[in-house]
């Protein structure tokens, strides 16, 4: 997979990006995490402190009324904690991040987008509180920043754990994405899978960094999925036809089917053509994968070769070599076609990381980087719709069989003898 380009991030405020989209839904709960981690900061600063009955001197008590702050994203209501000291110094805690009577914030759609993107060191994060919030932020310290980073981590860890046995797993997408930034040395890629239940509900079922995206990463990923209790065979996966993914699925999973991405293969295909042939080899690309039936998608197929081959036979071979592959969506039922016949579920969420990822010149943890890519992947995951077609899938379980799209019934059976 090529490297995407990459876009700096010196003008934050005039930032319009996709992804606010993605990060209001869990915008609320990213602020009041970074107010608790403010909290917990000072309650350390005052750990020694001890009241005459040598009970902790600085404690919480309870929360200031929950108030709205509009923002560019949207209203957002927060509640800022309140402190009671038991000693006779007073200590009063006000947030850095929502100060008092502040009711508005211009920036804070330029900020979270901040806050993800570039807040893996304690330093850029800090840098992004304060598009956030302003001068006000320089209060924040560096363990306060920490602090949160460590409850994604820990949140992460927890997810990577979760037990899969209690779903049945239908369909997966499986991607390498590089994130343009650097991890121990070399361009971090994570490896990522998404499945879809009985009810036709996607969820990431791993997210894990591997080398390149070699068989034995990958390898790694499906057996650790196996472990979680993803013991019986999806029916079909999904992915690029470059991944190592595919010799590591035929040893963990070798009954289920294979579909290579169309989008993928398309803009592989046109890589070997020149850019004045490519618009009308897309159509005939198009009139392939967008054909309702196998048969007259195979007539397209092969109008392709006769067209290309013979000049561009390097185009022509890269279509070939994935033929069945490639219309494996067929056997499946027409209205989940527009999902099996993509990894856009993943290609979609982790665009922004693709296209606005500003590179850093120091080394990041892996860790650190997992966790970022988690946390978007989350927020992207509360937004996504259920499969169309999932009527169908508990037929697909049974192995109900479909032909070009439609259930194959006896009466189907009949008509086909007969014509």
């Amino acid at each position: 997979m090529k490297d995407d380009n990459v876009v700096d991030f010196t003008r934050p405020a005039e930032i319009h990006d996709p992804l606010t989209d993605l990060l209001r839904s869990g915008a609320k709960r990213l602020i009041q995490k970074a107010i608790e981690c403010e909290v917990e900061e000072v309650l350390s600063h005052y750990a020694e402190w001890r009241d005459e009955q040598g009970r902790q001197g600085v404690v919480r008590n309870g929360y200031l009324p929950e108030r709205e702050i509009m923002t560019g994203i949207g209203p957002l209501r927060v509640q800022v904690p309140k402190l009671r000291s038991r000693t006779d110094e007073p200590v009063v805690f006000h947030s850095a991040l929502v100060p008092p009577y502040v009711r508005k914030s211009k920036s804070l759609e330029a900020a979270l987008p901040w806050l993800y993107l570039k807040g893996i060191s304690t330093g850029e994060m800090r840098a992004a509180l304060e598009v956030l919030v302003g001068p006000q932020a320089r209060g924040l310290s560096a363990s306060v920043v920490s602090r949160l980073k460590g409850q994604w981590q820990e949140e992460y860890t927890a997810w990577r754990s979760k037990p899969l046995d209690q779903e049945r797993w239908v369909y997966l997408w499986a991607d390498g994405i590089y994130s343009g930034l650097r991890a121990e040395g070399q361009k971090l890629c994570a490896l990522l899978i998404i499945g879809v239940n009985e009810r036709g509900e996607k969820h990431f079922l791993a997210i894990e960094d591997g080398v390149r995206e070699s068989t034995q990463s990958w390898r790694e990923v499906l057996l650790e999925l196996k472990r979680r209790g993803l013991k019986t065979s999806p029916e079909l996966a999904v992915g690029d036809g470059a991944l190592g993914f595919w010799a590591a699925l035929d040893e963990v999973y070798p009954s289920t089917r294979q579909q290579r991405c169309w989008v993928h293969k398309t803009v592989n295909v046109l890589n070997y053509l020149p850019k004045s042939v490519q618009p009308k080899a897309k159509g005939h690309l198009q009139e392939i994968w967008m054909a309702e039936k196998r048969e007259t998608a195979q007539r397209a197929f092969d109008h392709f070769l006769l067209t290309y081959q013979a000049k561009y036979p390097k185009a022509a071979q890269c279509l070939e070599k994935d033929r069945e592959r490639l219309l494996s969506f067929y056997d499946f039922p027409a209205e989940q076609w527009t999902h099996l016949r993509t990894t856009n579920p993943i290609e979609s969420t982790f665009a922004t990381i693709r296209h606005r990822t500003k590179r850093t010149k120091g080394c990041l943890s892996r860790n650190t980087m997992l966790t970022l890519i988690y946390k978007l992947g989350m927020c992207a995951e509360k937004r996504w719709n259920r499969m169309r077609g999932s009527g169908h899938l508990a037929k697909v379980i049974q192995g109900v069989k479909f032909q070009n799209g439609i259930e194959v019934t006896e009466t189907a059976d009949s008509n086909r003898d007969a014509a």
